[in-house]
């Protein structure tokens, strides 16, 4: 789709309407420079474009596809391909959409392809249109807007990423455990983003070179230097979020082991109960039998006290004496004569 197509001359677009692409091309061969803006364009219309510019067929073929990496190509001599790596920060979802732009750039035109919603170009052509004196300038001029406008965008995303890690740092740091899918994707989200914007420091170095202009040199130095500030951050984000994945970690090691601690005391008095009941459920068992002799023989209060209390009391002591013994072994096994 053709977002907007223009003539400029002399600082100034000389119609609000926009061109045909054909009618842009022969405008090429006068005074001027075109800007053709297109976003997710067709098969037909990139066809259309390459033929109208006499575009190289593998520029156009890398125009249509998503890259890793931002490049600057030289497939002519007096046109050139720069790809870009765009990023917005979504605050509802609190994720980074990514987009690309790719910039055929020659002497006298400028053909913008744009792919994903985050890569919209209206403010850097309006800002560009309000300042004649660069516009004057050519091409380069417009390169120069395009790199601003996606450094600039991507100064809100290291602040919105900020943001979410400061709020998992403070989770995790308050001894709570933070959902370790997240800190992941955050993760690596945050390297998606460095993937972005860290070549395209050899990008803006490279245009810097080769300017025509030597008049948008600082400009192209700003730029750059903002772009390295924005490394620099987004660098520091992914070692503090390896770091926040280890901390996170950590605080689930911890409250793992508290519940095995638990879970160990539960076990273990009930393993107590378990056994003192058990030499208790054996005797009365062996007393509820119904044999002739031991209905015959136990009779009165006696033997009641003597076989019935006494033979319960009996493996009770035996046991609390074994355990008392068992304790003191362990706390001085120098008394314990088994150990010596």
């Amino acid at each position: 789709m053709i977002v907007d197509c223009a003539h400029y001359l002399d600082g100034a677009r000389q119609a609000q309407e926009k061109l045909a692409p054909l009618d842009a091309a022969r405008l090429c061969t006068t005074d001027g420079f075109v800007w053709l803006g297109l976003f997710e364009p067709t098969t037909d219309e990139m066809e259309s474009v390459r033929k109208a510019f006499d575009l190289h067929e593998l520029a156009v073929e890398d125009a249509k596809d998503y890259h890793l990496r931002p490049k600057v190509e030289d497939f002519e001599a007096s046109v050139k391909l720069v790809i870009l790596r765009t990023a917005r920060y979504d605050d509802d979802r609190e994720e980074v959409d990514f987009g690309e732009i790719s910039v055929f750039v020659g002497s006298n035109f400028v053909i913008t392809v744009r792919q994903g919603v985050a890569s919209e170009l209206h403010r850097a052509r309006t800002r560009l249109e309000q300042k004649p004196e660069l516009l004057r300038l050519g091409t380069d001029a417009v390169l120069w807007a395009i790199l601003d406008q996606v450094v600039d965008g991507y100064e809100p995303v290291v602040a919105g990423l900020e943001h979410d890690i400061e709020q998992i740092e403070a989770t995790v740091f308050s001894g709570a455990v933070a959902p370790t899918e997240r800190i992941y994707l955050l993760r690596r989200e945050v390297t998606n983003f460095y993937r972005a914007a860290h070549p395209l420091l050899a990008v803006v170095n490279t245009v810097g070179k080769d300017l025509v202009e030597p008049r948008l040199a600082p400009y192209v130095r700003d730029v750059y230097d903002r772009l390295q500030l924005v490394n620099e951050e987004v660098s520091a984000q992914r070692d503090l979020l390896g770091t926040i994945l280890q901390a996170n970690i950590a605080v689930v090691s911890v409250q793992q082991a508290h519940s095995a601690a638990n879970q160990n005391k539960t076990i273990e008095r009930l393993t107590v109960l378990s056994t003192i009941f058990l030499p208790l459920t054996f005797v009365t068992g062996f007393f509820g039998q119904n044999f002739g002799w031991l209905v015959e023989h136990i009779e009165g209060f006696h033997h009641f006290l003597v076989l019935g209390i006494g033979c319960l009391l009996t493996p009770l002591v035996v046991l609390w004496m074994w355990l008392r013994r068992r304790h003191d072994a362990a706390h001085n096994p120098l008394a314990d004569p088994e150990s010596q």
